[in-house]
């Protein structure tokens, strides 16, 4: 919570800037594109990250394909996970996020404003909608991120089990499935310390359909896990 003051008072001059833009944007959406809107977003994220004291530490996005859709399948630590997602991808991605956020006005503006879906876990059909589109803009060739863990682990750099309906979507897709590892990022945002942090998020090889296709979607789920588990043992 400390440093998330912090970088609010880094930006105490730009906010009243950056407000009137979300507004704008979110007033006047269908004027600009859905790639004008994420690069936006990304950019102020980016800044954000500067000024955050943190040292992050990208690798692996030579894996990350230049064309088409992909799912990345993240481990999630925080709220900085967002962060190190956008400082990463430059193509404009989608993330499924779970309904809860939308609590916070402004973050389900921000959402919207992106046209980010919110899955209700409780509500299998409302969840089955999520991936439906999901999976439909996957074919048209538009990446997305799904938190396989469904919420944050609260455990630091060890993962709670990877729910095997996270990667419905890639499959129905028949698109490649990026694992994703985050180290640290959980020391961000959630220690109450403006003590500088070095995190670290690495993307996998590709996992094909060629190669997961006789897999079942909770087997591919303990693999995906697995290796990022395995990575963040010989890498924490």
């Amino acid at each position: 919570m400390l440093r998330l003051v912090f970088i609010v008072i880094r930006f105490f001059f730009d906010v009243p800037r950056t407000l009137h833009e979300i507004k704008k944007y979110y007033k006047h959406m269908n004027d600009y594109s859905l790639e004008e809107r994420i690069g936006w977003t990304r950019k102020l994220l980016m800044k954000a990250t500067k000024r955050a004291r943190v040292d992050l530490e990208i690798s692996g996005t030579e894996n990350l394909p230049k064309e088409g859709g992909y799912l990345v399948t993240p481990n999630h630590q925080g709220m900085f996970d967002i962060l190190a997602l956008f400082d990463s991808i430059d193509r404009p991605f989608k993330i499924v996020y779970k309904k809860e956020l939308r609590k916070v006005k402004l973050a389900a503006e921000v959402m919207d404003f992106m046209e980010y879906y919110a899955i209700d876990r409780e509500n299998l059909r409302q969840s089955m909608k999520v991936i439906r589109t999901t999976s439909k803009e996957l074919k048209e060739g538009i990446p997305a991120v799904i938190f396989p863990e469904g919420t944050r682990s609260k455990q630091g750099n060890t993962l709670n089990e990877f729910k095997g309906g996270s990667f419905k979507a890639a499959i129905d897709a028949k698109v490649p499935i990026v694992p994703c590892a985050m180290i640290n990022c959980f020391k961000v945002l959630d220690y109450n310390s403006l003590k500088k942090v070095h995190c670290q998020i690495h993307y996998f090889k590709p996992l094909m359909y060629e190669d997961y296709h006789k897999m079942k979607s909770t087997e591919i789920a303990q693999y995906v896990e697995h290796t990022i588990q395995d990575y963040i043992n010989e890498h924490d």
